[in-house]
């Protein structure tokens, strides 16, 4: 049996009987171990070094944050070098393009199947299951999640068979490690305003938890509804009450359910006026996140007379 510790459910507003029912405890570590995939660690595809202190979380992540990553294009080549030549280069772009210490992700998975460490230490600190290295792939939430970077972009395509079974794999491991229910599996979009991982491994997410739950022995619950991400050129209810949100906020956006360059631009200021941060993911390369109305956005425009979960269940059946 997985276990999950108290902190967690109730930050994720799940309930010592709800646990209960999805077959955990709220107290110790998880039960049956699931091994440890092959992972190469950072010395293996000639990491730089980190360029300031590695900071270690004196508690267990609450999420498995899944990502895609469009740089370097994805190619056939699946072999191990290819899964070294990526690490290197999302570490370069990181460190010299955004100004991180190190890779922002804890761990690299490529269209091989092969698993990297990405940050310095993220290994050694998961196989101690009681801490973990802070990342830099999640705005505003860093402290709480341990992201995987999955080479390629997966908005029109699906990932190749090898990177899905080393996904389920290392997923499952950190799982069990930190005694996360697979509910607690999201994708960046779930927490920012981006189309990370991509609409396609988006989708798969609720066949990845049912596929970790398998691993791990536990039922998997339904997880809850997440905030819709709205784009450009969207239409539809969920624009419209976006737009009707916006207008009482101050902005004057026309409510007629497109999501035009007025609204683009409405959901662009109000990203800065919050001083929310602007995404990094290297999707943006190739399509222009400016605007995008998600995870970070609706909070911010929701009336406060309901509970944010109350909200996202109703925008989901809009």
């Amino acid at each position: 049996m997985v276990t999950v510790d108290r902190r967690t459910l109730l930050k994720a507003g799940v309930t010592a009987t709800a646990a209960g029912a999805l077959g955990m405890t709220t107290t110790g570590t998880a039960g049956a171990a699931v091994p440890e995939p092959a992972i190469h660690p950072t010395s293996d595809w000639g990491a730089r070094p980190a360029a300031g202190t590695i900071v270690v979380e004196n508690h267990k992540p609450t999420y498995i944050v899944v990502h895609h990553a469009v740089d370097p294009p994805m190619n056939d080549d699946f072999s191990l070098a290819r899964a070294y030549y990526v690490s290197r280069y999302i570490q370069n772009l990181h460190m010299d393009k955004n100004g991180w210490i190190d890779s922002g992700q804890q761990f690299t998975n490529s269209r091989g199947g092969f698993i990297t460490e990405g940050r310095h230490r993220s290994l050694e600190i998961l196989r101690g299951g009681t801490q973990h290295v802070q990342g830099a792939n999640v705005g505003n939430h860093n402290s709480e999640v341990i992201g995987i970077e999955n080479e390629g972009l997966y908005s029109t395509v699906d990932v190749p068979p090898a990177l899905w079974n080393s996904l389920v794999s290392l997923v499952a491991y950190i799982a069990s490690q930190y005694g996360i229910a697979p509910e607690f599996i999201k994708g960046h979009r779930d927490f920012n305003s981006t189309e990370c991982p991509g609409q396609v491994l988006y989708n798969r997410l609720p066949e990845l938890r049912t596929a970790v739950g398998r691993v791990l022995g536990v039922p998997v619950a339904r997880a809850e509804a997440q905030w819709p991400l709205l784009k450009p050129g969207d239409t539809g209810r969920q624009v419209q009450l976006a737009q009707q949100f916006l207008r009482a906020s101050g902005f004057g956006v026309p409510t007629d359910g497109v999501f035009g360059q007025s609204t683009k631009d409405a959901v662009a200021a109000l990203s800065v006026q919050a001083g929310l941060p602007r995404h990094t993911c290297t999707a943006t390369k190739v399509t222009d996140e400016t605007g995008f109305l998600g995870a970070d956005i609706w909070p911010l425009i929701v009336p406060a007379d309901r509970s944010a979960a109350a909200w996202r269940a109703d925008l989901a059946r809009a």
